[in-house]
């Protein structure tokens, strides 16, 4: 059986299957009905008119991001106790995918803040550790990249899944930053028992957090799919190499006993 096939993709070469064509096909779908809802039919607010319209890439992009943290965290803890290759790939995958949305939460919070607060970025205490967030996944990948590369098993990804372990908690305090400290962001608007927004922005708003889970979702699998080919690739060729130093090592142990 070939590694694409054992982690259920399609024909070899291809990470696609019929499960991830049709999570692909309802992500165009829903984007299409969130484009519908974002830019016609849902109402322009009272104070911020049509740049509240950022909102519904916004916050699901946020919300999509954190998730990810999270998934990378549980992927982490599960690596540093088992030690199995599925959680090691999980984390990378998540991590890649995590970075996307948590970029793409920065630039539309700078492209929305410029109307609302007059300014593209101020230090404000989410917007700040929202960047710490991204500078942690940046480092998260960049230590599984030399972990990878320095060749021990022992030590493999040990280093990165530390950073891993960190991830959710600063989700955390980027939830919480608004309740903490003084922010420019206003408090929850959707988790509390009375939400601010209601009708069709609410609606529309949950509608997009759906459809960036699907998006997020058939991401993942993608880059999991992918992830794990360039491992069984990586085994391969270490597999390869140890044979040949094996048959090198026969080669010389034979001309040895010959002149002997």
């Amino acid at each position: 059986m070939t590694a694409p096939h054992a982690v259920g993709s399609g024909p070899s070469g291809s990470t696609s299957s019929g499960a991830t064509r049709v999570l692909g096909g309802l992500s165009l779908a829903g984007l299409a009905l969130l484009l519908g809802y974002a830019l016609v039919w849902s109402p322009a607010d009272r104070t911020q008119r049509d740049s509240v319209r950022l909102m519904y890439v916004h916050v699901p992009s946020a919300i999509v991001a954190f998730a990810a943290c999270a998934l990378t965290t549980v992927a982490a803890a599960m690596w540093l106790r088992r030690r199995t290759e599925g959680w090691w790939v999980l984390g990378g995958a998540s991590a890649e995918v995590g970075l996307v949305f948590t970029a793409l939460t920065l630039v539309t919070g700078s492209i929305w803040g410029r109307p609302t607060w007059g300014t593209y970025w101020d230090w404000d205490p989410r917007i700040t550790s929202t960047s710490l967030l991204f500078v942690m996944l940046v480092g998260y990948l960049a230590l599984r990249r030399i972990d990878n590369e320095a060749g021990d098993a022992a030590q493999r990804g040990t280093r990165g899944a530390i950073v891993g372990l960190l991830l959710f908690p600063n989700v955390v305090v980027v939830h919480y930053s608004v309740d903490w400290w003084r922010s420019l962001h206003q408090t929850a608007t959707i988790t509390r028992l009375d939400p601010t927004i209601e009708g069709t922005m609410l609606f529309t708003l949950m509608l997009g957090i759906v459809v960036f889970g699907l998006i997020f979702a058939w991401l993942l699998v993608h880059r999991f799919r992918v992830g794990w080919l360039e491992e069984r690739v990586e085994h391969a060729g270490l597999d390869d190499a140890l044979r040949a130093r094996r048959a090198e090592a026969g080669v010389v142990a034979g001309l040895g006993g010959g002149t002997a």
